[in-house]
């Protein structure tokens, strides 16, 4: 029943993007909704009048179908009619892997054509710095 009733809301839908495009508009619009592409099947007003009652019952029947399936969706036609927000809160899951690795990871290998980066070593002993002669 449902899946019915939301093909023919498809239906509708499309139906009505279509009608309103077509109208003419005062700006213009797609214009297609003039009696120059009819010859003289139907005059100017004619067509705006036909177009002006198919948007209204297609709106209307929009409107209908979208009330039914809400009340069908709400009724136990699409899980257990309850909104999403009345439910429990979800338990915060843990990281995968929380403790942190026992083994260092090794150093890259160097770059090739690039030289080995070298690491500062302070040296051993700090040399006295020179004392400046006395003055007699």
């Amino acid at each position: 029943m449902i899946t019915v009733l939301l093909v023919l809301q498809v239906f509708v839908t499309l139906a009505l993007i279509g009608v309103v495009l077509i109208q003419r508009s005062e700006g213009g619009g797609l214009g297609l909704g003039s009696s120059q592409g009819m010859g003289n099947f139907m005059t100017g007003r004619g067509t705006a009048n036909l177009l002006t009652r198919a948007t209204a019952v297609l709106a209307a029947m929009f409107m209908a179908l979208s009330l039914i399936l809400a009340l069908l969706y709400k009724n136990g036609g699409g899980g257990t009619g309850e909104s999403i927000l009345n439910g429990p809160v979800p338990a915060a899951t843990a990281p995968a892997h929380t403790t942190a690795p026992t083994k260092p990871m090794a150093p890259l290998p160097p770059i090739p054509g690039e030289a080995a980066p070298t690491t500062p070593t302070a040296p051993d002993t700090v040399p006295a710095p020179a004392s400046a002669p006395a003055k007699n």
